[in-house]
């Protein structure tokens, strides 16, 4: 059953931004709709307050942040490691950890995405995307660790500049965590339902790479670009991109410590890259028959918002899921 702090996705709809954040929010509409979501829960932003108050952490925070010297980067670097340091120091409560791992269980698989969706993700004010830490094929043993790395990635360098920058830096933020059954995919990307560039409105472009879809989000691989009509479900252009590595999960299980410690624990990166060849990299990534059914579903969740999308996927034994799905915010005639 949920707690007040923790939510299934699919109890989760638009209206639900402030406790769920921007992004599962956006997730639990989705699968409302009947859109191929991978399974999860939230870890509300009721969650990050009530491990915040439990911990003792509140004026602490607020402490730190009112001393930040926001000309000086040594300043900034400074109150972004102590506060870091100070998640990394406090163990959950045993309460909270236990409903969080029961959740897992429920879930019946052995690895899940844990992505940060900040409460303050409302294009109107701020927005947080790309500001906050995601990790990928995350297991039991590590799950609550990351939840606090996602809880800590408020205070990086970069968020508190943009804190800052957004005049928030007395502002209480919350953030809350999504946690999603893993998609080990074998091609994913993003598609903008609106052309970012021409901002045709009748054009999408859909981006794609070979393996994890982190590798593109993170701007560390070129990925094939493919344009479509959508006035009549038409490519209209295809632009294939050589790719000389992929993100993949870790083939070779590393061992990990046989007791893990109440903070942080520095377990072994669970992706690696793999090197590729010219013939692998340099093939198209999606056939035609894929380019137009990823096409279709991201106009239907385009019209489920009513404005245009910009929607990260993945793909796995031919099946498409979306993990993600935001306004886009760069539109000058939006």
């Amino acid at each position: 059953m949920p707690t007040t702090s923790l939510t299934p996705l699919s109890q989760l709809t638009n209206q639900s931004t402030p406790q769920a954040g921007g992004k599962g929010a956006s997730l639990g509409e989705m699968m409302s709709a009947n859109i191929p979501v991978p399974d999860g829960f939230v870890v509300l932003a009721s969650g990050f307050d009530e491990y915040i108050s439990s911990s003792g952490l509140a004026g602490e925070i607020k402490a730190r942040l009112s001393q930040v010297n926001i000309d000086d980067v040594n300043s900034i670097e400074k109150t972004s490691v102590i506060l870091r340091d100070c998640f990394h120091d406090t163990p959950l409560p045993v309460k909270q950890a236990d409903e969080i791992l029961q959740a897992f269980d429920r879930l019946n698989v052995p690895l899940v995405a844990v992505r940060s969706s900040a409460t303050a993700e409302d294009s109107n004010v701020a927005s947080w995307a790309g500001e906050l830490e995601t990790f990928l094929n995350t297991d039991r043993a590590c799950l609550t660790d990351n939840i606090k790395k996602c809880w800590s990635s408020l205070f990086t360098p970069r968020a508190i500049f943009y804190r800052h920058e957004k005049k928030m830096m007395d502002s209480a933020v919350s953030v809350a965590v999504v946690v999603q059954a893993m998609i080990q995919s074998d091609v994913s990307g993003i598609c903008f339902t609106v052309h970012p560039v021409t901002e045709d409105k009748n054009s999408l472009i859909i981006e794609a790479g070979l393996g994890l879809g982190e590798a593109i989000v993170g701007g560390q691989i070129t990925p094939d670009s493919y344009v479509v009509d959508k006035t009549d479900m038409s490519v209209n252009d295809i632009n294939v991109a050589i790719q000389s590595k992929k993100l993949i999960r870790r083939l070779v299980k590393s061992s990990r410590p046989a007791s893990l410690s109440p903070g942080f624990i520095i377990p072994p990166d669970p992706n690696q890259w793999v090197e590729l060849s010219e013939s692998q990299g340099g093939q198209q990534k999606m056939t035609g028959r894929q380019i137009i059914e990823l096409a279709e579903l991201c106009v239907k969740i385009e019209k489920r918002y009513g404005y245009p999308c910009d929607i990260e996927w993945a793909m796995a034994n031919n099946k498409f899921y979306i993990t993600q799905c935001r306004p886009i915010t760069t539109l000058k005639n939006n």
